[in-house]
């Protein structure tokens, strides 16, 4: 997977649209719940490979790579 510069801005920026975590940042959404959907599959579309990317940055630490963002 290509870390894709635009897709960093919108995952500090964009709140996740559904679900238990709805209204939050993407990069504040807890690790389980990115972690489950990388088990159970992503959303379609580009949700889904922002959250893909965001899961590569959680799960190699790379949360600080965001602060420029925030």
């Amino acid at each position: 997977m290509d870390l894709k510069p635009e897709h960093l801005k919108k995952i500090a920026t964009m709140k996740m649209p559904f679900g238990k975590y709805a209204g939050r940042v993407l990069i504040d959404l807890p690790e389980p719940y990115v972690c489950w959907f990388e088990r159970k599959g992503f959303p379609k579309g580009e949700l889904g490979e922002l959250l893909a990317t965001l899961y590569i940055v959680k799960l190699n630490g790379l949360e600080s790579l965001f602060k420029p963002f925030r």
